[in-house]
Protein backbone atom coordinates (compact mmCIF):
# COMPACT_ATOMS: atom_id res chain seq x y z
CA UNK A 1 0.00 0.00 0.00
CA UNK A 2 1.44 3.04 -1.23
CA UNK A 3 1.76 5.96 2.31
CA UNK A 4 -0.31 8.83 2.07
CA UNK A 5 1.75 12.05 2.22
CA UNK A 6 0.62 14.95 4.23
CA UNK A 7 -1.28 17.40 3.75
CA UNK A 8 0.09 20.51 1.83
CA UNK A 9 0.66 23.87 3.60
CA UNK A 10 -2.66 26.02 3.12
CA UNK A 11 -0.50 28.36 1.68
CA UNK A 12 0.84 26.03 -1.00
CA UNK A 13 -2.81 25.56 -1.92
CA UNK A 14 -3.39 29.35 -2.17
CA UNK A 15 -0.16 29.66 -3.97
CA UNK A 16 -1.84 26.94 -6.40
CA UNK A 17 -5.49 28.79 -6.91
CA UNK A 18 -3.88 32.07 -7.41
CA UNK A 19 -1.04 31.62 -10.10
CA UNK A 20 -3.40 29.31 -12.14
CA UNK A 21 -5.84 32.19 -12.04
CA UNK A 22 -2.99 34.87 -13.07
CA UNK A 23 -1.45 32.73 -15.77
CA UNK A 24 -5.00 32.12 -17.53
CA UNK A 25 -6.02 36.19 -17.07
CA UNK A 26 -2.22 36.74 -19.02
CA UNK A 27 -3.18 34.13 -21.76
CA UNK A 28 -6.45 35.89 -22.53
CA UNK A 29 -5.03 39.35 -22.32
CA UNK A 30 -2.13 38.42 -24.10
CA UNK A 31 -4.59 37.15 -26.49
CA UNK A 32 -6.67 40.28 -26.74
CA UNK A 33 -3.89 43.15 -26.48
CA UNK A 34 -1.55 44.25 -29.27
CA UNK A 35 2.40 43.79 -27.35
CA UNK A 36 5.74 43.52 -27.71
CA UNK A 37 7.54 40.57 -25.97
CA UNK A 38 10.97 39.58 -26.84
CA UNK A 39 10.27 37.43 -29.88
CA UNK A 40 7.09 39.67 -30.91
CA UNK A 41 8.88 42.46 -31.30
CA UNK A 42 6.51 43.70 -34.20
CA UNK A 43 3.80 42.90 -32.23
CA UNK A 44 0.76 40.60 -32.94
CA UNK A 45 -0.72 41.75 -35.99
CA UNK A 46 2.83 42.01 -38.12
CA UNK A 47 3.78 45.46 -37.56
CA UNK A 48 0.75 46.69 -35.24
CA UNK A 49 2.94 47.32 -32.30
CA UNK A 50 2.14 47.73 -28.11
CA UNK A 51 2.65 48.05 -24.85
CA UNK A 52 5.64 45.24 -23.34
CA UNK A 53 3.79 42.49 -22.22
CA UNK A 54 3.14 42.55 -18.31
CA UNK A 55 0.79 40.14 -16.07
CA UNK A 56 -2.39 40.79 -14.25
CA UNK A 57 -0.51 42.27 -10.97
CA UNK A 58 0.38 45.40 -13.17
CA UNK A 59 -3.11 46.15 -13.57
CA UNK A 60 -4.24 45.67 -10.15
CA UNK A 61 -1.21 48.18 -8.60
CA UNK A 62 -1.17 50.26 -11.55
CA UNK A 63 -3.56 50.85 -14.91
CA UNK A 64 -6.96 49.99 -13.03
CA UNK A 65 -6.68 52.92 -10.69
CA UNK A 66 -5.70 55.56 -14.11
CA UNK A 67 -9.07 55.59 -15.64
CA UNK A 68 -9.89 59.27 -14.35
CA UNK A 69 -7.08 60.62 -15.77
CA UNK A 70 -3.92 61.77 -13.86
CA UNK A 71 -3.01 61.28 -10.48
CA UNK A 72 0.36 61.81 -8.50
CA UNK A 73 2.38 58.91 -7.62
CA UNK A 74 1.63 59.00 -3.95
CA UNK A 75 -1.63 59.06 -4.62
CA UNK A 76 -1.11 56.02 -6.97
CA UNK A 77 0.32 54.27 -4.37
CA UNK A 78 -2.18 55.20 -1.69
CA UNK A 79 -5.19 53.62 -3.81
CA UNK A 80 -3.14 50.44 -5.05
CA UNK A 81 -1.78 49.75 -1.30
CA UNK A 82 1.09 49.20 -2.98
CA UNK A 83 3.95 50.07 -5.25
CA UNK A 84 4.15 49.30 -9.24
CA UNK A 85 6.98 49.39 -10.90
CA UNK A 86 6.83 53.06 -12.24
CA UNK A 87 10.10 52.88 -14.06
CA UNK A 88 8.96 49.75 -15.96
CA UNK A 89 5.72 50.60 -16.46
CA UNK A 90 6.54 53.75 -18.12
CA UNK A 91 9.39 51.96 -20.00
CA UNK A 92 6.83 49.63 -21.32
CA UNK A 93 4.39 52.10 -22.60
CA UNK A 94 2.04 51.87 -20.59
CA UNK A 95 2.29 54.86 -18.45
CA UNK A 96 3.86 58.44 -18.81
CA UNK A 97 4.90 60.32 -15.69
CA UNK A 98 5.89 63.96 -15.55
CA UNK A 99 6.28 66.95 -13.47
CA UNK A 100 2.96 68.45 -12.90
CA UNK A 101 2.33 71.87 -14.49
CA UNK A 102 0.84 73.63 -11.63
CA UNK A 103 3.54 72.83 -8.91
CA UNK A 104 5.50 76.08 -8.93
CA UNK A 105 8.34 74.65 -6.71
CA UNK A 106 11.56 74.01 -8.24
CA UNK A 107 11.88 70.48 -7.09
CA UNK A 108 8.97 69.15 -6.57
CA UNK A 109 9.52 65.26 -4.75
CA UNK A 110 9.33 62.50 -7.91
CA UNK A 111 6.00 61.45 -5.22
CA UNK A 112 3.99 64.29 -6.14
CA UNK A 113 4.54 63.86 -10.15
CA UNK A 114 1.53 63.16 -12.73
CA UNK A 115 1.04 59.41 -13.68
CA UNK A 116 -1.39 59.21 -16.84
CA UNK A 117 -1.88 56.24 -19.33
CA UNK A 118 -0.61 56.43 -22.17
CA UNK A 119 -2.86 55.52 -26.05
CA UNK A 120 -1.16 52.32 -25.14
CA UNK A 121 -2.43 51.95 -21.84
CA UNK A 122 -5.82 52.82 -22.53
CA UNK A 123 -6.47 50.13 -24.91
CA UNK A 124 -4.53 47.37 -21.81
CA UNK A 125 -7.57 49.03 -19.62
CA UNK A 126 -9.99 48.44 -22.52
CA UNK A 127 -8.78 44.99 -22.95
CA UNK A 128 -7.97 43.99 -18.74
CA UNK A 129 -11.02 45.27 -17.07
CA UNK A 130 -13.66 42.66 -18.23
CA UNK A 131 -11.33 39.66 -17.86
CA UNK A 132 -11.34 38.91 -13.78
CA UNK A 133 -15.43 38.22 -14.28
CA UNK A 134 -14.32 36.49 -17.57
CA UNK A 135 -11.86 34.25 -15.99
CA UNK A 136 -14.17 33.71 -12.83
CA UNK A 137 -17.03 32.96 -15.06
CA UNK A 138 -15.04 30.08 -16.93
CA UNK A 139 -13.90 28.43 -13.27
CA UNK A 140 -17.82 28.24 -12.70
CA UNK A 141 -18.01 26.43 -15.66
CA UNK A 142 -15.13 24.50 -15.60
CA UNK A 143 -15.37 23.63 -11.76
CA UNK A 144 -19.42 24.24 -11.30
CA UNK A 145 -20.97 27.94 -9.62
CA UNK A 146 -21.21 25.84 -6.32
CA UNK A 147 -17.48 24.76 -5.86
CA UNK A 148 -16.62 28.74 -6.83
CA UNK A 149 -19.16 29.98 -4.17
CA UNK A 150 -18.14 28.04 -1.76
CA UNK A 151 -14.18 28.86 -2.36
CA UNK A 152 -15.50 32.61 -2.22
CA UNK A 153 -17.34 32.46 1.14
CA UNK A 154 -14.10 30.70 2.59
CA UNK A 155 -11.63 33.48 1.67
CA UNK A 156 -14.01 36.95 2.03
CA UNK A 157 -15.09 34.89 5.67
CA UNK A 158 -10.87 35.20 6.06
CA UNK A 159 -10.58 38.29 4.46
CA UNK A 160 -13.28 40.02 6.87
CA UNK A 161 -10.91 39.49 9.48
CA UNK A 162 -7.30 40.83 8.26
CA UNK A 163 -5.42 43.69 7.73
CA UNK A 164 -8.18 46.15 5.49
CA UNK A 165 -4.74 47.81 4.47
CA UNK A 166 -3.83 44.69 2.05
CA UNK A 167 -3.56 44.79 -1.32
CA UNK A 168 -5.64 43.03 -3.66
CA UNK A 169 -2.56 41.56 -5.45
CA UNK A 170 0.67 39.92 -3.91
CA UNK A 171 3.19 43.09 -4.10
CA UNK A 172 6.43 42.78 -6.03
CA UNK A 173 9.21 41.11 -3.89
CA UNK A 174 11.55 43.29 -2.46
CA UNK A 175 14.90 42.62 -1.21
CA UNK A 176 16.00 39.45 -0.18
CA UNK A 177 12.27 38.51 -2.02
CA UNK A 178 10.08 39.50 0.99
CA UNK A 179 6.84 40.50 0.72
CA UNK A 180 6.59 44.39 1.38
CA UNK A 181 3.45 46.46 2.79
CA UNK A 182 2.86 49.54 1.97
CA UNK A 183 2.13 51.94 4.51
CA UNK A 184 -0.01 54.32 2.57
CA UNK A 185 -3.49 52.70 2.07
CA UNK A 186 -6.92 54.20 1.11
CA UNK A 187 -9.89 53.36 2.93
CA UNK A 188 -11.93 50.74 2.36
CA UNK A 189 -15.61 50.34 1.65
CA UNK A 190 -17.32 47.77 3.78
CA UNK A 191 -18.21 45.69 0.91
CA UNK A 192 -14.44 46.11 0.29
CA UNK A 193 -13.35 45.06 3.80
CA UNK A 194 -15.25 42.00 3.97
CA UNK A 195 -14.35 41.10 0.20
CA UNK A 196 -17.76 39.64 -0.55
CA UNK A 197 -17.65 41.85 -3.56
CA UNK A 198 -13.60 41.66 -4.50
CA UNK A 199 -12.17 39.56 -7.92
CA UNK A 200 -11.35 35.98 -6.82
CA UNK A 201 -7.82 36.78 -7.45
CA UNK A 202 -8.02 39.70 -4.86
CA UNK A 203 -9.63 37.26 -2.20
CA UNK A 204 -6.63 34.64 -3.03
CA UNK A 205 -4.10 37.32 -2.70
CA UNK A 206 -5.08 39.17 0.14
CA UNK A 207 -5.32 35.24 2.75
CA UNK A 208 -1.87 34.58 0.57
CA UNK A 209 -0.24 37.42 1.35
CA UNK A 210 -1.70 37.49 5.10
CA UNK A 211 0.27 34.13 5.60
CA UNK A 212 3.45 35.06 3.77
CA UNK A 213 3.43 38.64 6.18
CA UNK A 214 2.94 36.75 9.26
CA UNK A 215 5.52 33.75 8.69
CA UNK A 216 8.09 36.67 7.59
CA UNK A 217 7.50 38.33 10.81
CA UNK A 218 9.05 35.16 11.86
CA UNK A 219 11.79 34.69 9.63
CA UNK A 220 14.92 35.18 8.37
CA UNK A 221 14.05 34.03 4.67
CA UNK A 222 10.97 34.82 2.96
CA UNK A 223 8.33 32.29 2.07
CA UNK A 224 8.77 32.74 -1.66
CA UNK A 225 12.47 31.30 -0.62
CA UNK A 226 11.57 28.80 1.49
CA UNK A 227 8.50 27.53 -0.13
CA UNK A 228 9.80 27.50 -3.49
CA UNK A 229 13.74 27.15 -3.73
CA UNK A 230 14.39 25.47 -0.13
CA UNK A 231 11.73 23.01 -0.42
CA UNK A 232 13.18 21.37 -2.83
CA UNK A 233 16.76 21.26 -1.65
CA UNK A 234 18.43 18.40 0.28
CA UNK A 235 22.08 17.26 1.28
CA UNK A 236 21.66 15.22 -2.44
CA UNK A 237 23.51 17.29 -5.17
CA UNK A 238 20.77 18.60 -7.68
CA UNK A 239 21.56 20.10 -11.86
CA UNK A 240 20.77 23.33 -11.53
CA UNK A 241 19.18 23.42 -14.40
CA UNK A 242 16.54 20.71 -13.00
CA UNK A 243 15.19 23.49 -10.20
CA UNK A 244 13.00 25.50 -12.22
CA UNK A 245 10.79 22.23 -13.47
CA UNK A 246 10.90 21.47 -9.00
CA UNK A 247 9.91 24.76 -8.26
CA UNK A 248 7.55 25.89 -10.64
CA UNK A 249 9.29 29.40 -10.61
CA UNK A 250 11.71 30.46 -13.49
CA UNK A 251 15.00 30.48 -14.23
CA UNK A 252 15.56 33.96 -13.32
CA UNK A 253 13.82 33.69 -10.07
CA UNK A 254 15.92 30.85 -9.34
CA UNK A 255 19.22 32.79 -9.92
CA UNK A 256 17.73 35.64 -7.84
CA UNK A 257 16.57 33.11 -5.01
CA UNK A 258 20.59 31.23 -4.95
CA UNK A 259 22.01 34.63 -4.58
CA UNK A 260 20.45 35.07 -1.92
CA UNK A 261 21.33 31.53 -0.59
CA UNK A 262 24.97 31.42 -1.12
CA UNK A 263 25.27 34.73 0.47
CA UNK A 264 23.57 33.04 3.64
CA UNK A 265 25.79 30.45 3.46
CA UNK A 266 22.52 28.08 2.85
CA UNK A 267 23.87 26.57 -0.23
CA UNK A 268 26.51 24.98 -2.37
CA UNK A 269 27.31 25.47 -5.84
CA UNK A 270 29.95 23.48 -7.41
CA UNK A 271 30.90 21.36 -10.31
CA UNK A 272 29.18 18.00 -11.27
CA UNK A 273 31.88 15.80 -9.46
CA UNK A 274 30.64 13.09 -11.98
CA UNK A 275 32.50 15.28 -14.92
CA UNK A 276 28.78 16.56 -16.03
CA UNK A 277 28.70 19.79 -17.50
CA UNK A 278 26.20 20.82 -15.14
CA UNK A 279 26.33 22.85 -11.76
CA UNK A 280 25.24 21.41 -8.95
CA UNK A 281 23.54 22.45 -5.60
CA UNK A 282 23.18 20.75 -2.13
CA UNK A 283 22.61 22.27 1.16
CA UNK A 284 24.47 23.08 3.51
CA UNK A 285 24.14 22.11 7.83
CA UNK A 286 22.64 25.51 7.92
CA UNK A 287 20.60 25.33 4.75
CA UNK A 288 19.23 21.72 5.93
CA UNK A 289 18.20 23.42 9.71
CA UNK A 290 16.56 26.86 7.97
CA UNK A 291 14.68 24.51 5.61
CA UNK A 292 13.50 22.47 8.47
CA UNK A 293 12.93 25.50 10.60
CA UNK A 294 10.59 26.71 7.66
CA UNK A 295 8.62 24.29 7.11
CA UNK A 296 8.04 24.32 11.01
CA UNK A 297 7.15 27.61 10.75
CA UNK A 298 4.55 27.61 8.14
CA UNK A 299 3.01 24.59 9.97
CA UNK A 300 2.88 26.55 13.31
CA UNK A 301 0.86 29.09 11.57
CA UNK A 302 -1.61 27.29 10.05
CA UNK A 303 -2.40 25.62 13.64
CA UNK A 304 -2.56 29.62 14.98
CA UNK A 305 -5.00 29.97 11.69
CA UNK A 306 -6.76 27.28 13.19
CA UNK A 307 -7.54 29.29 16.88
CA UNK A 308 -7.80 32.52 15.03
CA UNK A 309 -10.23 32.52 12.56
CA UNK A 310 -12.11 28.57 13.66
CA UNK A 311 -11.69 25.23 12.58
CA UNK A 312 -14.34 25.03 10.69
CA UNK A 313 -13.52 28.03 8.48
CA UNK A 314 -10.04 26.91 8.16
CA UNK A 315 -11.03 23.38 7.16
CA UNK A 316 -13.94 24.95 4.17
CA UNK A 317 -11.22 26.60 2.98
CA UNK A 318 -8.73 23.98 2.75
CA UNK A 319 -11.54 21.72 1.25
CA UNK A 320 -12.33 24.02 -1.58
CA UNK A 321 -8.75 24.35 -2.78
CA UNK A 322 -7.94 21.06 -2.20
CA UNK A 323 -11.11 20.27 -4.73
CA UNK A 324 -9.26 22.71 -7.25
CA UNK A 325 -5.94 22.33 -7.39
CA UNK A 326 -5.15 18.92 -5.77
CA UNK A 327 -1.42 18.52 -5.45
CA UNK A 328 -0.74 21.82 -7.61
CA UNK A 329 1.00 18.94 -10.90
CA UNK A 330 0.22 18.36 -14.24
CA UNK A 331 -0.19 14.89 -12.88
CA UNK A 332 -3.01 15.67 -10.48
CA UNK A 333 -4.31 18.98 -10.45
CA UNK A 334 -7.53 20.37 -12.07
CA UNK A 335 -5.89 23.25 -12.43
CA UNK A 336 -3.66 22.71 -15.37
CA UNK A 337 -7.08 22.16 -17.15
CA UNK A 338 -7.48 26.01 -17.67
CA UNK A 339 -3.51 26.94 -18.42
CA UNK A 340 -2.88 25.57 -22.68
CA UNK A 341 -1.65 28.74 -23.86
CA UNK A 342 -2.83 29.67 -27.04
CA UNK A 343 -0.60 28.49 -29.96
CA UNK A 344 0.76 32.23 -30.54
CA UNK A 345 1.52 32.71 -26.81
CA UNK A 346 4.82 33.22 -25.31
CA UNK A 347 4.16 30.29 -22.62
CA UNK A 348 3.17 28.45 -25.55
CA UNK A 349 7.16 28.51 -26.75
CA UNK A 350 8.58 27.71 -23.71
CA UNK A 351 8.97 24.21 -21.49
CA UNK A 352 5.47 23.40 -19.92
CA UNK A 353 5.97 23.11 -16.12
CA UNK A 354 5.39 20.16 -14.12
CA UNK A 355 4.39 22.40 -11.03
CA UNK A 356 2.94 25.52 -9.65
CA UNK A 357 4.65 27.61 -7.57
CA UNK A 358 4.33 27.03 -3.91
CA UNK A 359 3.99 30.93 -3.33
CA UNK A 360 3.89 33.72 -6.10
CA UNK A 361 7.60 34.85 -7.26
CA UNK A 362 5.90 38.14 -8.14
CA UNK A 363 9.09 40.15 -9.48
CA UNK A 364 10.13 43.44 -10.77
CA UNK A 365 10.37 41.82 -14.46
CA UNK A 366 6.50 42.38 -15.20
CA UNK A 367 4.88 40.73 -12.28
CA UNK A 368 4.51 37.06 -13.32
CA UNK A 369 3.35 35.09 -10.79
CA UNK A 370 6.44 32.44 -11.55
CA UNK A 371 8.91 35.29 -11.93
CA UNK A 372 9.12 34.82 -15.82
Amino acid sequence: MTPMRPPLPLSSLLSFALVAFTIEFDNEAEHRLPHITTDQGGGRGGTLRGPWLVSLVMWVNCVQHLEQGSITARDLVRRARTKTNFHGMRRWGYIAIARDPADTRPRPPKADWLVTLTPAGRKAYATWKPLLKVIEDRWQKRFGPEAIERLRESLAAIVSEIDPGFPDCLPILGYGLFSRVSKLAAPRSDAAANGRHLPLSALLSRVLLAFGVEFERESPLSLALCANILRVLDENRIRVRDLPLLSGISKESIAMGMGILRKSALIVEEKDPSGGPWKIVRLTARGVAERQAGLRRIAEIETRWLSRFGAEAIRRLRESLEELAADGTTAHSPLFEGLEPYPDGWRAAVRKPRTLPHYPMVLHRGGYPDGS
